[in-house]
């Protein structure tokens, strides 16, 4: 991400402040999810890049407190059913046929392949659209036969149909190549440097303390794989030390109830639920080690977020987590519960605090930038403009 980027979007006669929509998440701040974290560090950066940034989000998670705008980003919200099968269905097709009748934007940019779904749609519509790939979801443990095939046509369509796509790693503009023989601009997921907040009164109301516990940051669903986390903190026995699994589901089922009943039978793991502003925070501030074990990743915001915060970190090796580049003892196997003992138990020194020796943040500070992403967005947007002035017509990826 060191790559030299041009300045932000130009004013000119077409296009003074260009209009672009946002459409395929639930909302933020404060929203659970990947690329409700990625729009709202993203979209912001992006008006400062001289875009005029709507989101359309999704009436039953957008804090109502929020208001029509954020930090210069127009806030739309419509209505969605609160199905995990029809919520993304319903709500991206309302909201491509708002943007398409209503909104005319210069750009649609609709976010993960399965709202992706409804790109010929907006371009039957007449606008230009772009699709960011968040990450293969057909994939995810959680979804049935008849969801796999709709994620999967999403993906399709979307690659397919788009003037222009955005993959957030290496790994998923390789997948898409190889599937769709489609080439993508690749611009990962950025971090920010917070500042560290000094306050503990959230540890303390879980009864947690500073260096003295394991973190995992996530929703409750299958691929983050909680259970084998908590088998392996058991297993390593830290002296003194918590798991704390920080997240909620957005539609329970067996599996949060599972991940919720191991941890109340062991004394030593504290479920927080969902967390989000100064508690979350805290709980990244002053843990002792960050765990990821998923199975399934994009580009992971979670990882990022916690470096960020200077804290060590131990992930599974899948793709997606090795992209990220951290060093070796740094992953375990996937799946593999004494690998993922032994790696913590070799994290944690015998005084019991975790092992220094990288200053993490100033690492993820050096490779991951939100503002390095809003310039290579803005970058995207402004190749298609052009290349719609300069041929009064948009070919697909020009």
């Amino acid at each position: 991400m060191t790559a030299t980027l041009p300045d932000p979007l130009p004013p000119g006669p077409a296009h003074p402040r260009p209009h672009i929509v946002w459409l395929g998440l639930r909302g933020f701040p404060g929203v659970q999810g990947g690329v409700e974290t990625h729009a709202e560090h993203l979209c912001p950066q992006l008006v400062k890049q001289g875009c005029r940034i709507t989101v359309i989000t999704r009436a039953a998670y957008q804090p109502r407190a929020v208001g029509a705008q954020w930090q210069g980003v127009e806030m739309r919200s419509l209505w969605a059913p609160r199905s995990r099968g029809l919520e993304a269905l319903v709500h991206t097709t309302l909201g491509v046929l708002y943007a398409g009748l209503l909104l005319r934007p210069d750009i649609l940019h609709i976010q993960a392949i399965g709202p992706a779904i409804v790109t010929p749609l907006a371009r039957l519509l007449g606008m230009k659209v772009v699709v960011t790939h968040h990450g293969p979801d057909y994939d995810r443990q959680k979804w049935g036969r008849l969801a796999r095939l709709a994620l999967r046509l999403g993906e399709r369509w979307g690659m397919r149909w788009a003037q222009r796509t955005i993959a957030i790693s290496r790994v998923i503009e390789e997948l898409v190549v190889r599937k769709h023989g489609v080439s993508s601009a690749v611009i990962a997921n950025g971090a920010s440097l917070p500042e560290l907040p000094a306050d503990m009164g959230a540890l303390v109301g879980f009864g947690l303390q500073p260096r003295r516990y394991v973190l995992l940051v996530s929703r409750l669903v299958p691929e983050k794989r909680h259970l084998d986390l908590i088998d392996a903190f058991e297993r390593a026995a830290l002296p003194g030390w918590k798991l704390a699994i920080v997240g909620g589901a957005d539609h329970p089922d067996e599996y949060t109830r599972q991940v919720q009943a191991r941890a109340a039978a062991a004394s030593a793991v504290v479920c927080t639920g969902f967390q989000s502003g100064d508690a979350l925070a805290q709980l990244y501030a002053h843990a002792g080690l960050f765990v990821l074990p998923s199975s399934h990743e994009g580009l992971p915001i979670a990882l990022l977020e916690a470096l960020s915060y200077g804290l060590c970190p131990l992930v599974s090796n899948i793709p997606a987590n090795l992209e990220v580049g951290l060093p070796p003892a740094h992953y375990f196997a996937l799946g593999d519960i004494q690998a993922l003992t032994s790696a913590m138990k070799s994290l944690v020194r015998s005084d019991g605090n975790a092992a220094v020796g990288v200053d993490w943040r100033q690492w993820v500070g050096e490779r991951y930038s939100w503002l390095e992403a809003a310039r290579q967005t803005a970058e995207v947007y402004r190749n298609l403009l052009a290349a719609e002035a300069r041929n009064g017509s948009n070919p697909h990826h020009e």
